[in-house]
């Protein structure tokens, strides 16, 4: 199989959840200097009444253990939520689809924990459906991911995501609202493909910051990029985290 037959195969390839662990081994990114795993177990009781927004597939959620009668989840992409209503839903663990982040279909103050791993919120839906001295942890995807790549991957390349989104900015929104900030830090760390054919898969299935991407219109890149991992052993791109905790406060 040729490179150009190769790299259009891996375009094809179907992706469920949220799970990248088909090119684990194919790619390098460098470890944050926080871990959002122990942070939420850090805060985490078994008697917490959780929300896990954005869940995927439910892969992390399940991951924690927590009572499932205790346990919600949002998700937008209906390919996800049927999944979710097939392998969470029989656990016991409440699935609700999202269509809209101003209105979240939940009761005021309901949670005790909210967890948010690179999924869009409003803010002020997120403070209603918190009860009073409950958490929000949030670690998020800036606005700067991965921008000097697609910039140099996509002809005429026109910035769908905000560059202003980082941590200050969300900081100032969080604030705002009436939450007291406990842990906030922001990072670019590496992110190393060893084989562009890596590179597709995600460039197919992150579109919003690969606008227009295809193996066939951008196969002269690509090849641009295939003499760099063949000269230097991987193609580097820089990504951009930001990490938040939030307490609301009681009245």
């Amino acid at each position: 199989m040729g490179l150009k037959e190769f790299w259009l195969s891996e375009e094809k390839k179907n992706f469920q959840g949220w799970d990248f662990s088909y090119i684990n081994d194919r790619t390098a990114e460098e470890p944050l200097p926080w871990d959002y795993d122990r942070i939420v177990r850090q805060y985490l009781k078994p008697e917490h009444i959780l929300l896990d927004m954005g869940t995927g597939g439910g892969e992390y959620i399940l991951s924690l253990g927590h009572p499932c009668k205790n346990t919600y989840v949002t998700e937008a992409y209906p390919p996800n939520v049927e999944l979710c209503m097939k392998k969470l839903k029989p656990l016991g663990i409440e699935v609700r689809q999202v269509f809209d982040d101003a209105h979240l279909p939940f009761d005021d103050s309901m949670f005790d924990m909210i967890i948010n791993r690179h999924e869009s919120f409003d803010v002020n839906e997120v403070y209603r459906v918190l009860k009073p001295n409950g958490l929000f942890i949030t670690q998020q995807v800036g606005g700067q991911n991965n921008k000097e790549l697609s910039r140099f991957l996509i002809e005429d390349f026109e910035e769908i995501t905000n560059s202003n989104y980082d941590l200050k900015n969300n900081l100032r929104l969080i604030k705002n609202v009436g939450f007291t900030v406990l842990k906030s830090e922001e990072y670019f760390p590496y992110l190393r493909f060893y084989d562009i054919g890596a590179l597709v898969y995600l460039a197919k299935i992150i579109e919003w910051e690969f606008p227009n991407f295809s193996v066939e219109r951008c196969y002269e890149k690509l090849c641009q990029l295939q003499s760099i991992v063949e000269n230097q052993g991987f193609v580097e791109s820089t990504e951009h985290r930001f990490i938040i905790v939030a307490h609301k406060p009681q009245k």
